[in-house]
């Protein structure tokens, strides 16, 4: 593997990172006006199978030893950095992919940066965007009705006595919904919807994969690591008094308490043989987003064994919040019950350093752009013992609506 060469070095911030992105092939991962974006790729990693995530840890920790950095800026993203997306599924016939750009133009806490990968001199500038374009999304390989029949079946398999131990609890379901983009269109379009209809998610685009993501899978800096679990949800109320009582009502469902029950124990357990004090939050909050409500609960803590972001990512993949428990369980149900490959959706997407450190995010509120234009979005709900076909399809409705919205 060629040993990489990098310079970081400041710049004046940007007022906006999006239109620094390539318009057919952007890679970036945002929050507010803070993150980077990358252009070109001077090294890609693919990685398929079930020790993906274990392999990709593997090479990064080679391709960051290997490396000469000179980086006079020192904050959380510049240096050497790869941007990743990574497939659900073991089996997915989708890559996963680690990619170092070739530049990298980042902005973090009013300070602004330049990286240049092997003495890159690529022209660095913000470009128009292209002509706007719509698209409607229409039904997939699981349309309405059958994503009830897909829910009614996991309520039975849940309620049945099948299974002991490994008995099914909760599993999450996903659809899907279709679309044509048109050559040449500016995916940055897109993503500039994204980031402003909700800035309080992390809006990514990485290898064709894009979107606006809630859930922090995992943060670590220094040594410290974090993670938000989001499980559960309720549709926003139509004025001040309904969206309170809609809070309310999350906050108090038996159903939803369950579910997000068995995503954050699923969470510490991936963490704590890392960092035996990792705790959660006592209680859930309830987080609000333009679309609908969530319930939330961070985890914290130290790291005692020296892992870095893509080990945890590899420990923690996939959570209880976009697969279900029994995890194995969930996963053979999931591959059952959904007619399609859900590519990298529900799967890690972000970025990681030379030290090992990163965010990444769980692919939700995502769509997946193939070479031919087609364009496929997903949506998915926690299934658990008291679930109710037409409410949960409520749920993947609301769900969609920012890709739909983005691209529409």
């Amino acid at each position: 593997m060629a040993e990489l060469t990098v310079e970081s070095r400041r710049m004046d911030p940007v007022p906006s990172l999006i239109p620094y992105a390539d318009p057919g092939r952007p890679l970036l991962f945002l929050r507010r006006s803070d993150g980077i974006v990358g252009l070109g790729e001077a090294l890609r990693l693919e990685f398929t199978g079930p020790d993906r995530l274990r392999d990709a840890a593997a090479a990064w920790r080679d391709v960051a030893a290997s490396a000469r950095v000179d980086d006079e800026v020192k904050v959380r993203g510049s240096g050497l950095v790869a941007f990743g997306a990574f497939a659900f599924d073991d089996a997915s016939a989708r890559s996963s992919v680690l990619i170092v750009p070739r530049v990298v133009v980042g902005r973090r806490d009013g300070v602004g940066w330049i990286t240049r990968v092997n003495g890159a001199d690529d022209p660095v500038a913000a470009s128009p965007l292209g002509p706007e374009y719509r698209l409607s999304l229409h039904p997939g390989a699981l349309d309405a009705d059958g994503y009830r029949e897909a829910v009614r079946a996991a309520v039975a398999r849940i309620l049945s006595a099948e299974g002991g131990a490994d008995r099914l609890q909760k599993v999450v379901l996903a659809r899907d919904l279709t679309a044509h983009v048109p050559e040449g269109a500016d995916l940055r379009r897109v993503l500039l919807e994204l980031a402003l209809g909700y800035p309080d998610t992390w809006t990514f685009a990485v290898d064709g994969h894009l979107g606006s993501s809630p859930e922090t899978l995992v943060r670590v800096t220094g040594g410290e690591v974090t993670s938000r679990v989001l499980a559960g949800s309720h549709a926003r109320g139509a004025d001040a008094e309904a969206d309170a009582a809609a809070a309310a009502e999350l906050a108090t469902s038996h159903k939803d308490l369950d579910e997000h029950r068995f995503a954050v124990e699923s969470v510490l357990r991936a963490l704590r043989p890392h960092g035996p004090g990792i705790t959660a939050d006592e209680l859930p909050f309830t987080l609000k987003l333009p679309n609908l409500w969530h319930l939330g609960s961070d985890v914290h803590g130290r790291l005692s064994d020296g892992s870095g972001a893509l080990d945890l990512v590899a420990a923690l993949h996939p959570t209880a919040a976009v697969a279900g428990t029994p995890t194995r369980t969930a996963l053979d149900v999931i591959r059952e019950l959904e007619p399609f490959d859900r590519g990298r959706y529900g799967g890690p997407v972000g970025w990681v350093d030379a030290a090992g450190d990163g965010k990444w995010a769980i692919s939700l509120r995502s769509a997946e752009l193939a070479d031919d234009g087609t364009l496929t979005a997903y949506a998915g709900a926690g299934i658990v013992a008291e679930s109710d076909p037409d409410r949960e399809l409520a749920e993947t409705k609301l769900k969609f609506r920012p890709i739909v919205e983005a691209f529409g």
